[in-house]
């Protein structure tokens, strides 16, 4: 079996590190090949001709490919199934159903929080120079500590853990990363979910930010 995944070389896609984070869960053999996104590479072959988005992450399982980091997620679960398996979604089909309904949100919506608070804060050392969130960032904020608030009632959204926790988890800490308040269970479930292993394993492939 060939399985090989396709992330951005500066390993700061949130959604590089979800799909590496659910193969990784899924304990198949997998190689990680580097894209490099400043240099245009996602556009040109041979990756432009792989990828039908053009985008990280993708897969390539023997030759079929697959983009978008829900899509593989929902891949992995249907060809790597459960039992002999672990998941990355939840198997009860609501459970499954708002899992995914979290990650489509986080993927559409918060633009202005995304923008002002991009990835680079959670990859890339804690920095005191941000610039104070706009109002619609702020409202954008809210709006996530107000869902996550009615969502996280135990140390995972459904019960166990799910790829949904650890998308959940990086939105969260675009804040928290930045010094914004946010209220201490929401704090602690972030850190928790960035504790796991595969998510650390993530996190030592990052480079360091090269100096201005």
């Amino acid at each position: 079996m060939s399985l090989i995944l396709y992330v951005d070389r500066n390993r700061i896609s949130p959604y590089a590190l979800s799909a590496f984070v659910a193969l990784s869960e899924k304990r198949v053999s997998f190689t990680v090949q580097d894209v490099d996104l400043d240099a245009g590479a996602a556009r040109q072959p041979p990756f432009s001709t792989l990828s039908l988005t053009q985008r990280v992450p993708a897969i390539d399982h023997d030759g079929f490919i697959v983009t978008e980091s829900n899509a593989i997620a929902d891949y992995l679960d249907d060809v790597f199934a459960a039992p002999d398996y672990p998941s990355v979604l939840p198997r009860d089909v609501r459970q499954r159903a708002r899992a995914r309904q979290v990650q489509a949100w986080l993927r559409s919506d918060l633009l202005a929080l995304r923008n002002e608070r991009d990835s680079t804060v959670v990859f890339h050392p804690s920095r005191a120079d941000h610039a104070s969130l706009s109002p619609a960032a702020q409202a954008a904020a809210a709006k996530l500590l107000q869902i996550a608030g009615e969502l996280v009632h135990s140390d995972y959204l459904a019960g166990a853990w799910s790829i949904a926790d650890t998308d959940l988890a990086l939105m969260l800490l675009r804040l928290i990363k930045s010094g914004e308040p946010v209220p201490p269970a929401l704090r602690d479930y972030a850190l928790a979910q960035w504790q796991r292993a595969n998510v650390q394993q993530w996190l030592a492939q990052v480079p360091l930010p090269q100096l201005a």
